[in-house]
């Protein structure tokens, strides 16, 4: 059989959908259950109004993947961020995880995350051009330190014969 490569910056979801779900099969069979579940802290002017702010992302595979920390210019300097921050570490503990990781743009954010504890694990330079991305991690307790138990056993994938 042969396999037309298309390249396309349209692609419909449900051709992402289909290698999502056997790639994420695969890693689980590999890595274990991930428990992927998203986690968000949110920054309301009042109980029922929308949110205009806060922290999102997820834990998977026992870390806390911080995607978007945002604080409108006017609440900043109020140690709402921090706040943010502190409840998601806080629930990524009572999640069992191992620590939290993020990636930013900003050189105030990096700033911002090296104070409350977070190191910085690698950088792409000119990304955009000019600019750097940082990845920074946070973690909850040294590697090596976790009992025994907490560490599920794994086991690598079955091959299947070609």
């Amino acid at each position: 059989m042969s396999m037309l490569i298309e390249l396309t910056d349209q692609p419909a979801a449900a051709d992402r959908d289909m290698a999502t779900g056997p790639l994420l099969a695969f890693n689980a069979a590999f890595l274990g259950d991930p428990d992927t579940r998203p986690l968000a802290v949110l920054l309301r002017p009042e109980p029922e109004a929308r949110a205009v702010g806060g922290l999102w992302g997820r834990t998977s595979f026992r870390w806390l993947f911080v995607e978007l920390l945002f604080v409108p210019e006017a609440f900043r300097s109020r140690q709402l961020g921090t706040r943010l921050l502190e409840l998601a570490e806080a629930e990524a503990l009572r999640r069992d995880c191992l620590g939290v990781w993020l990636d930013t743009f900003s050189p105030a954010a990096l700033g911002f995350y090296e104070k409350r504890g977070y190191r910085r694990f690698g950088e792409i330079a000119d990304y955009p051009p000019g600019h750097a991305r940082h990845f920074l991690l946070k973690r909850f307790a040294p590697p090596g330190l976790l009992p025994e138990a907490a560490i599920p056993a794994r086991s690598p994938p079955a091959v299947r014969p070609a």
